[in-house]
């Protein structure tokens, strides 16, 4: 009986562990964008521009998203996440 509780609540545990990160996620960069919704304020502090569409990299960009827009991340690591991830990194 004791084992049947401690997986019950392992699988719990696994299984709300993403619904909590996708929720984090989108708190932080939703709700904490500047005055202007071309920008969002990153993790490290710094404003920066919101994924754009354009027919050839903007200045600044740092990556080409799968859908064709270009992103403005500081970082890899969510990078064209809601744009169907990387195609290519400048």
């Amino acid at each position: 009986m004791r084992l049947w509780i401690l997986v019950a609540a392992a699988v719990a545990t696994l299984t709300a562990a993403p619904s909590d990160a996708r929720r984090h996620y989108y708190h932080h960069y939703s709700s904490t964008h500047s005055d202007s919704s071309d920008y969002y304020t990153a993790r490290s502090g710094h404003r920066v521009h919101r994924p754009m569409q354009s027919r050839s990299a903007p200045r600044g960009a740092s990556a080409q998203c799968r859908d064709g827009s270009w992103s403005f991340s500081e970082s890899h690591r969510g990078t064209c996440s809601w744009h169907g991830g990387v195609a290519r990194w400048l």
